[in-house]
């Protein structure tokens, strides 16, 4: 096996895993406030999310045709060929360190519990890795810019709008009726949306990690460059809908939380509202090819939400370090992928093996993944206490009783007595 093959196998599980951290990281897009509502426990949430964004991965290919051409300008426009300035193990290596940058992004916001863009993050990282190449000739800039930029501003603005209207509608229209009769209604339509904003993150978000592979192996001559006109192998559909649909089942519950919990103490027709909107501007913008973040419209959905309804917290400083997050998100990811090249490139001239290089850089990955997993453990944010009450105080994604049982020592106690057993005789 060639040093470019293996490459190419280390880069395509990379990219599944991105594919996988993007899927456990936005479950809260589709399903935070149908959890934080009660109309649906958080296990059949992330069970029933991680089914559809699977189905929905299938369902277009569009975005992916937008990360194969709108983002990097390392192949010509016209007949799919790398550019000159470019060979296939340099290009290779963009890939990957860009690939590096988002997940590792994915993974600090998701500890932290923000729900920030692993769209972007992806993007910044290879527009990064694409700078420290070829130089501003490397990006797409127009692309970027019509496909990334302008869609990362209007969508939730757009977002908080739609459903901050939908939400006092709702409430105006429904204002006679008992809350707790309008509450049960809502619950179950909210169901239904949820389960449209599930379906429609797959269509959107799994098409950028086929997009990443079809780069990929467009870079090594192993697929025409082509996509929107040949499409793409069914194995790529499905090995990414298989993986985004693993990594929504396992459930992002940090990030959940912070939807759910921590932006507005939502309600059922505050939830339903919320979800419609998002999964409307997602499905429009994933059949004009846009490469949205789904997260900036489902947060925005939410803050709208809250805007909308008369007397409604929303926890503003919540969502300041939400925008300071989608703010820096693309540069920061850009720089662990520019670093991320520079030192897989000094690796290969070091060694004169291309091997080397993207080996050292994918076992860092593997490195601090886990450093990033294992402090997550440390306190344990599951769905036995996604739903805990929201410290203001402090504004922590994780539970106050669980900060209290790490700081003194012990292990937290589970208020809820195991299923199927009975409660201990009096003494």
């Amino acid at each position: 096996m060639s040093a470019e093959l293996i490459i190419l196998v280390l880069l395509i599980a990379t990219a599944l895993a991105f594919d996988f951290t993007n899927g456990f990281h936005d479950t809260g897009n589709a399903m935070a406030t149908s959890i934080a509502t009660g109309a649906l426990k958080p296990k059949t949430a992330v069970i029933l999310a991680g089914v559809l964004n699977l189905v929905g991965a299938f369902l277009s290919v569009e975005v992916a045709v937008t990360v194969t051409t709108s983002v990097l300008k390392i192949q010509d426009s016209k007949t799919g060929q790398l550019i000159p300035s470019i060979d296939a193990s340099t290009g290779l290596t963009i890939i990957f360190a860009g690939l590096i940058g988002g997940i590792l992004w994915n993974l600090l916001t998701w500890l932290f519990g923000i729900p920030s863009s692993s769209s972007h993050a992806l993007f910044g990282g290879l527009i990064g890795a694409g700078l420290a190449a070829v130089g501003l000739a490397g990006v797409n800039w127009s692309g970027v810019t019509q496909k990334v930029l302008i869609p990362a501003v209007a969508a939730p603005l757009i977002a908080c709008l739609v459903a901050g209207c939908g939400t006092w509608l709702v409430y105006r229209i429904t204002r006679n009726v008992m809350k707790n009769r309008r509450e049960q209604g809502f619950r179950w339509g909210q169901i239904a949306t949820a389960s449209l904003v599930a379906l429609s993150h797959g269509t959107n978000d799994a098409q950028k990690t086929m997009g990443v592979i079809a780069l990929a192996l467009i870079t090594t001559g192993h697929l025409t460059g082509d996509v929107k006109e040949q499409g793409l192998p069914i194995w790529i559909i499905a090995s990414c809908a298989l993986a985004i649909g693993l990594g929504t089942y396992l459930g992002g519950w940090r990030v959940i939380r912070t939807l759910g919990k921590g932006l507005v103490e939502i309600e059922s027709p505050q939830g339903l509202a919320a979800e419609a909107s998002s999964a409307a501007i997602i499905l429009s913008s994933s059949a004009a090819g846009m490469a949205l973040s789904t997260t900036h419209v489902a947060t925005g959905s939410i803050l709208g939400s809250g805007v909308g309804k008369p007397g409604a917290e929303v926890r503003w400083a919540v969502a300041g370090r939400m925008a300071v997050a989608w703010l820096i998100t693309l540069p920061a990811a850009g720089i662990v992928g520019a670093l991320s090249f520079w030192l897989s490139h000094g690796a290969e001239s070091l060694t004169g093996s291309s091997l080397a290089g993207d080996g050292l850089i994918f076992l860092l990955l593997c490195g601090l993944s886990f450093y990033l997993w294992w402090r997550a453990q440390q306190q344990k944010v599951d769905h036995s206490n996604v739903n805990a009450d929201w410290d203001a105080s402090t504004n922590s994604v994780v539970p106050a009783e669980v900060r209290e049982a790490t700081t003194n020592g012990t292990p937290p106690t589970d208020t809820k007595p195991p299923a199927g057993s009975k409660p201990a005789a009096a003494v």
